[in-house]
């Protein structure tokens, strides 16, 4: 039964990734080159938002809680210096795959501590799996886009990102099966996806946000937060 509930919990976070990449897909489709730039900026500031919720609520209070502050920080630099050598090697490489290697840093790590807490903690679980399906969402909208601007197609484009729900599974089973036990590794994994997220947040969500003389899209990340926080207060 604790399988199937963890394949379902992980099923929901991932289902999102499909979903964004649709709704990318289909914005294309708007008329208004401004209205449709407007959807896609709000829509990155929303997933900052849920971004910070989760690193806020979920992530770091549980690296916080069961590391030492030398493991701590550690876990934290970890997160940050491995987002920034895959940004560069990306910039070098010449391509636009930045959101979706961003989108796998932040996805893995999550799905992993999703199985491992499930153990013990069956609210905390549900919580970061709804944290993991609204962030989704806003990465995988803006990871189509960005493959489709790299110069593949939109089927090409749905190829690889349909699969990465099912990768979440896996990754929650794996979590369950091996480091539910292990409460130290997963604070760890915690830790390492809250620095991550952090570099993020500050070199490609933010300023990818942006618009000029336009206020709407920077409201996204507030709303997105208040989604986190309502997840907290009600099921935390």
């Amino acid at each position: 039964m604790n399988v199937i509930t963890i394949i379902l919990y992980s099923l929901c976070a991932g289902i999102t990734i499909p979903i964004g990449s649709v709704l990318a897909a289909q914005s294309k489709k708007m008329g208004n080159l401004t209205t449709r730039s407007l959807v896609a900026h709000w829509v990155t500031a929303f997933g900052g938002g849920v971004l910070v919720a989760a690193v806020a609520f979920v992530l770091a209070p549980r690296a916080v809680e069961n590391l030492s502050p030398l493991l701590l920080a550690i876990s934290f630099l970890a997160g940050g210096v491995c987002l920034f050598f895959l940004d560069r090697s990306v910039e070098r490489a010449g391509g636009r795959v930045a959101q979706l290697v961003s989108m796998l840093m932040d996805y893995l790590p999550e799905a992993l501590s999703l199985g491992a807490v499930f153990a013990r903690h069956h609210d905390v679980a549900l919580l970061l799996a709804i944290f993991i399906g609204l962030q989704n969402l806003p990465e995988a909208f803006n990871a189509h886009d960005d493959l489709i601007e790299s110069g593949m197609t939109k089927k090409q484009s749905y190829i690889i990102l349909f699969p990465l729900s099912v990768i979440g599974i896996i990754a929650a089973l794996v979590g369950y099966w091996t480091l539910s036990q292990h409460t130290g590794i997963v604070a760890f994994i915690m830790g390492f996806a809250s620095g991550g997220i952090l570099y993020l947040m500050f070199q490609d969500i933010a300023p990818l946000s942006h618009m000029p003389a336009k206020w709407i899209p920077a409201l996204g990340a507030t709303i997105g937060f208040i989604f986190g926080m309502m997840g907290e207060k009600f099921i935390g």
